[in-house]
């Protein structure tokens, strides 16, 4: 790592000391006296919510069956708030509570007295204690929000007792985020923070103050994390589903409330929603970058309705650092940025001028991605440059995300140094759309930068790259290997011409041309798939720099 790496990783770590130790001090016995105050009287309205609900997961939970974050948890006649399980994101998502959902969709009597007899047990084994994951304010902020918008059928029942102890939770709860937004890493965790005190001042009886307050931050936030092109700031396509999934039943909640929403609420939302659209690929899932794993399809119709932009999605994504290619029934995608910031990198990847490629309905050339709902040590793998559809040199990614491991409990896996430099130029005509892209995130270890040039013409029915690899130093040279990662319902196979034939589930093949003696087919592995890791096939191109500096592939459709 390089020294700007190192002080930056340091930053971070006295940084996060800082923040832990505000954190004590906020929610010792002395200073709990803060987050006291007066209970409201009631819930004013119950905002919406754009999540998939399944009524059979009510029916699970009822039975003591919680399938949370990719993780089946039987609690055995056991509070699942007394359990004590390893898996800290089925943790996170118990103490959420946006599983209230399933209990809503279920709609019945016996759903609702369980949602509520689970909430009273939170209360009574978390509710008076601030400390823990249960607390984290990011975990805090998603169970307001899940609380507000399914106080319906928590509430449908309930006693006078129960209804006053579940606002004196709602409102300690609220108190505490509100001292402790400020507090937050920067990122998605902080800008839902603001997004659910404003659903809080909306909900909830209020002066105007709480409200004027809560807008301000929240449009402050918003400010500074969507981009002029609607990406975020992370560079994660994750975080534009999930932050749309609560700003858009915000907006409607502002409106039901007969407030007008704030200007930048409104502005974000339609900048984000044709991002959106813009890393859809032909399959309707979103491209595998940053963090990316696997698309949740309703949720991800549920808020493309809210598009009322219509017509084709951008092409050209130059502050997030994305580019679109689409003709007939191809489209392309390819990271052409630098890494986020390493506050905001936990999830980021070594992905730099990697792309993924679906034609018709059908996924073609994709990155490995992250296995959303399983394993945390897969994570590593996934965001490895050599998990992309990308060249690796000398068998190493163009940026570090390994640590030790003192500092992975502290900060997570930041990713750090990386491309610095990555100038794009695109070049599109009636007949084509081209773009070429560098990064140098190889140069000082190899003195090498890495440029791609992708030109998608004769309606998108040929893909033509160029891979080029530069010297910016005397010695510079290094193994690389340039790979196609393809999806695993693919049919990849090598014909005695030496072509390989790539075979969709459509029936559509497609060519893969490359100087032959460069070319192999390897095993591989897509991280992405919806029941978890799944094998697959990657088409290599493997040579030395500086004996071959510049190398030529194609994708071209073929005839049935």
């Amino acid at each position: 790592m390089n020294a700007g790496g190192g002080t930056h990783l340091w930053a971070l770590v006295a940084r996060e000391y800082w923040r832990r130790f505000r954190r004590r001090l906020r929610t010792s016995p002395i200073h709990r006296f803060r987050y006291a105050g007066r209970t409201p009287e009631r819930v004013l309205l119950a905002p919406p919510d754009l999540r998939h609900a399944d009524p059979r997961i009510a029916t699970q939970i009822y039975h003591g069956v919680f399938p949370l974050c990719g993780r089946v948890v039987e609690a055995g006649g056991v509070s699942p708030f007394l359990l004590d399980v390893s898996e800290l994101g089925w943790r996170k998502s118990l103490h959420g509570f946006r599983w209230l959902r399933h209990m809503r969709a279920a709609g019945t009597d016996l759903a609702a007295a369980n949602a509520r007899a689970l909430v009273s047990e939170w209360i009574t084994s978390h509710g008076g204690r601030i400390d823990g994951i249960a607390w984290e304010p990011a975990t805090t902020a998603k169970r307001i929000i899940a609380w507000l918008q399914h106080s319906t059928v928590v509430l449908q029942g309930a006693d006078f007792r129960f209804y006053r102890a579940f606002l004196r939770s709602l409102a300690l709860q609220i108190r505490y985020l509100r001292s402790m937004a400020r507090e937050m890493p920067p990122g998605e965790g902080r800008l839902r923070a603001r997004v659910a005190l404003a659903y809080a001042a909306l909900s909830l009886p209020a002066p105007p103050s709480a409200l004027r307050h809560a807008t301000q931050a929240l449009c402050e936030e918003l400010d500074k994390q969507i981009l002029p092109d609607g990406g975020h700031v992370s560079r994660n396509p994750m975080a534009l589903m999930e932050l749309l999934a609560d700003l858009l039943p915000l907006r409607q909640t502002f409106a039901s409330q007969a407030e007008a929403p704030p200007p930048a609420l409104l502005g974000a939302i339609d900048r984000m929603l044709p991002a959106l659209r813009f890393f859809r690929m032909g399959d309707g899932g979103i491209a595998r970058f940053n963090g990316m794993g696997v698309t949740i399809r309703e949720r991800l119709a549920a808020i493309l309705r809210h598009d009322d932009a219509g017509g084709a999605p951008l092409l050209h994504a130059p502050h997030s650092g994305y580019e679109r290619l689409a003709m007939g029934s191809t489209t392309v995608v390819a990271d052409t940025g630098r890494p986020p910031p390493p506050d905001l990198a936990g999830d980021a990847h070594a992905g730099c001028l990697s792309f993924e490629m679906s034609s018709g309905r059908h996924l073609m050339i994709v990155n490995a991605g992250v296995d959303t709902f399983g394993a945390s040590e897969f994570r590593p793998l996934g965001r490895a440059t050599a998990a992309h559809s990308t060249a690796t040199l000398g068998d190493t990614s163009s940026a570090k995300f390994h640590h030790t491991q003192k500092v992975n409990e502290l900060i997570g896996a930041p990713l750090l140094g990386g491309p610095q430099n990555v100038p794009v130029e695109r070049s599109d005509t009636p007949a084509t759309q081209a773009f070429v892209a560098r990064h140098d995130g190889y140069a000082q270890t190899f003195g090498l930068v890495h440029e791609r040039r992708m030109i998608l013409s004769e309606n998108g029915r040929v893909l033509d790259g160029f891979d080029r690899f530069p010297a910016v130093s005397r010695n510079a040279g290094a193994p690389v290997m340039i790979r196609f990662h393809l999806h695993p319902d693919v049919h990849v196979a090598r014909h005695a011409d030496s072509r390989i034939l790539i075979t969709l589930q459509s029936g559509d093949t497609w060519a893969f041309d490359a100087p032959p003696d460069l070319t192999r087919i390897e095993d591989s592995i897509f991280f992405a798939a919806q029941g978890g890791p799944r094998r697959t096939r990657q088409i290599v191109l493997a040579f030395e720099v500086p004996r071959i500096s510049e190398v030529g592939w194609r994708f071209s459709k073929t005839e049935r």
